[in-house]
């Protein structure tokens, strides 16, 4: 005989929903800021031949591609769940951060290398107009980075928006102190080296988005649970004799979830104390960890089972 139990608080629901509406609100304003800016770069790098904004203008192309990809995909993860897609959409969070973040690497390495080739044969370049472009390249970065503040933290999609134009904000950054290097000292090689800080920019906090999109699809534990932590303090509630087939993971980065075997005294099952046991495992990973799980199925089972070999061999 067993007991099967799942545990979904609506309030955490509406958050969510709460949430997804103001990510949705905040990455379309900066797809339209992104997409501009784009334009506007361009425009610039043409004018003023500097390799550093030619690469700081692909960055904010990947950008806008990057948090138009992020508009779309929290749209569709905030579909409902369908009998076939039984989560919903909500793992397009993690794979739209993961491309956003290897996008990013890419474009890194590639301004690297082109920035170390112009280091060594630097060209001449419009050092006033590029400076203009560089400083209206920051103070659109500044804007779109005060958009994105107020999104859900949690959410990965949301940082690797931000991350995105953090990073391009930096990029601007450089291009502004490059050209002013130029006009001061005349030392052209100032562009190259600004590009090359661009692409450097760029590889610590992406391979961080990274490792953590990565992390999630091959369903590791959630950042700051300990799993045998939960089986030892789980194992500890009344009427509990062990605890197995104990699994954390995470859907997306609002949705962690925990599955586990429940093994109980067999007059538990019997008693009426399965329900009272039930809502102890559920409340004790809702509350009592550090990450707060409140999405958590259990099967409880009975001690004599145990006793009889039926899963001696399971973890």
């Amino acid at each position: 005989m067993a007991a099967h139990s799942h545990s979904h608080q609506h309030g955490s629901e509406h958050s969510h929903d709460y949430f997804a509406g103001v990510n949705t609100r905040k990455l379309l304003a900066v797809v339209l800021i992104a997409w501009s800016l784009f334009i506007i770069q361009l425009v610039g790098a043409w004018v003023t031949g500097s390799l550093a904004l030619l690469f700081d203008t692909v960055h904010v192309a990947t950008d806008a591609i990057g948090v138009t990809v992020a508009l779309i995909v929290a749209h569709l993860a905030a579909r409902p769940p369908s009998a076939r897609r039984t989560w919903g959409l909500k793992r397009l969070e993690v794979l739209a951060a993961m491309v956003q973040a290897a996008m990013l690497l890419g474009v890194g390495a590639f301004v690297v290398v082109e920035a170390v080739q112009r280091f060594f044969d630097p060209q001449p370049l419009a050092t006033r107009e590029l400076l203009v472009f560089g400083t209206l390249g920051l103070a659109v970065n500044v804007v779109m980075m005060l958009i994105l503040l107020g999104g859900d933290r949690r959410n990965f999609n949301m940082r690797a928006a931000f991350l995105e134009v953090l990073n391009d904000a930096l990029g601007s950054v450089a291009v502004i102190a490059g050209a002013i290097i130029i006009a001061l000292t005349g030392w052209l090689q100032a562009d190259a080296l600004a590009a090359i800080l661009i692409g450097l920019l760029i590889v610590p906090r992406t391979l961080k988005l990274l490792k953590e999109t990565v992390s999630v699809l091959l369903e590791s534990a959630p950042r700051g649970l300990d799993v045998e932590d939960v089986r030892r303090h789980l194992e500890t509630l009344p009427h509990v004799v062990a605890v197995h087939d104990l699994h954390a993971s995470q859907i997306s980065s609002d949705l962690p979830i925990l599955t586990a075997h429940v093994v109980v005294k067999d007059d538990c099952l019997t008693d009426g104390c399965a329900v009272e046991t039930l809502k102890r495992l559920q409340t004790c990973v809702a509350e009592h960890f550090e990450v707060s799980i409140r999405h958590s199925t259990f099967q409880i089972e009975p001690e004599s089972l145990q006793a009889e070999g039926h899963y001696d061999q399971l973890p």
